[in-house]
C-alpha cells in the first residue's frame, strides 16, 4: 500500500504548531493526507494550518488544547469525531534542564502528563479503530536520554524511557494487526525547545551533530513499518552504543552528567 492508503485519510500530530510537529505535518501533507494539529499555541497553530492548506492543498483541523489537562481528549473528540485517523504522531513534549531538587514539582508532573499520559491516551484512543481496519501507524517520541539515567534531565529522561518501552512493545502487539509502531529517538534537533537550552542557535541553522526538524521527520517516516525503534542521528546512535554497550553504567551516567553540568555552567556564565 502507498502512504495515503496505509496511513490516511487523516493524521493527528501533537505539538503541530511549530518545530518537530510542524515538520511532520509538512511531510505528511505532501502525501495528500489530511491533518489534525494539536497545540496550545493558538496563533502559531493557525499560521501553520494556513500554510499547509495553501501549499499542500489539504484539509487541516486545528485543536487548541493543553495536553497537560486531563480533558484534552474530549476537546479533540468533539472537533474530529468524523475523522478516520490512520496515523498518530505524538511528538509534543516538555521538560526542564537543571538539578532535580531545584525543579518545581508541578513542572515535573506537567511533563509526565504531556510526555507520558497524553501519548498513552492518544495511542489507546486511536489504536482500536486501526486494528479493526488492519492498517495505520503510530510514532512515539523517545530520546537519547531514554537509554540510561540522564542527570539534570532526570524526569524528562524517565518520561522518554516510557515511550521507548511502550513503542517497542506495541510494535510487536499491533504489528500483528498491520499497524506500524515506531519509537523514535531524534537526538539533538534544532527545535524551539532545543534552542531554549542552546541560546546561540538560530532557527534553521545547520550545526554539526544537530539535525533539522524536517530531516528528523523524513527519517522517522522512512523507518516507520521497518523497525520497532530508530535513532536517525548517526552521532546519537554512536553515543548510545558507547553509553549502553561499551562503558559501564556507572561510567556512562557520570560522563553524561559531567557533560550537561558543564553546559549548564557555560549558559549561566
Amino acid at each position: 500500500m502507498n502512504f495515503k492508503t496505509q496511513y490516511g485519510p487523516w493524521a493527528a500530530v501533537t505539538g503541530g504548531a511549530q518545530g518537530m510537529g510542524a515538520a511532520f505535518a509538512t511531510a505528511i501533507a505532501e502525501h495528500g493526507v489530511q491533518l489534525i494539529l494539536l497545540d496550545r499555541e493558538q496563533a502559531l497553530l493557525e499560521t501553520t494550518a494556513e500554510r499547509l492548506r495553501s501549499t499542500a492543498k489539504v484539509e487541516v483541523i486545528t485543536v487548541c488544547a493543553d495536553l497537560a489537562e486531563t480533558n484534552f481528549l474530549e476537546t479533540l473528540q468533539q472537533k474530529t469525531a468524523h475523522c478516520e485517523v490512520g496515523l498518530l504522531i505524538a511528538c509534543a513534549a516538555t521538560g526542564h534542564v537543571g538539578p532535580f531538587e531545584q525543579t518545581p514539582l508541578n513542572n515535573m508532573l506537567s511533563a509526565i502528563a504531556v510526555n507520558v499520559n497524553a501519548p498513552l491516551m492518544l495511542t489507546h484512543h486511536y489504536c482500536q479503530p486501526m486494528i479493526e481496519r488492519q492498517r495505520g501507524g503510530i510514532i512515539l517520541f523517545a530520546s537519547s536520554a531514554a537509554y540510561q539515567g540522564t542527570p539534570y534531565v532526570a524526569n524528562y529522561g524517565a518520561t522518554k524511557a516510557y515511550n521507548l518501552s511502550l513503542g517497542e512493545a506495541l510494535w510487536y502487539e499491533l504489528g500483528k494487526h498491520k499497524v506500524d509502531v515506531l519509537a523514535i529517538s531524534p537526538g539533538g534537533t534544532n527545535t524551539p525547545g532545543f534552542r531554549s537550552a542552546n541560546p546561540g542557535l538560530k532557527e534553521g541553522q545547520k550545526v554539526k551533530g544537530v539535525m533539522l526538524p524536517e530531516d528528523t521527520a523524513a527519517a522517522a517516516l522512512k523507518a516507520l513499518g521497518n523497525t520497532p525503534s530508530a535513532r536517525p542521528s548517526l552521532r546519537n546512535a554512536l553515543e548510545t552504543v558507547l553509553m549502553t554497550r561499551v562503558f559501564s553504567r556507572r561510567k556512562a551516567i557520570s560522563l553524561i552528567g559531567d557533560k550537561i553540568n558543564s553546559q549548564l555552567k557555560r549558559n549561566i556564565d
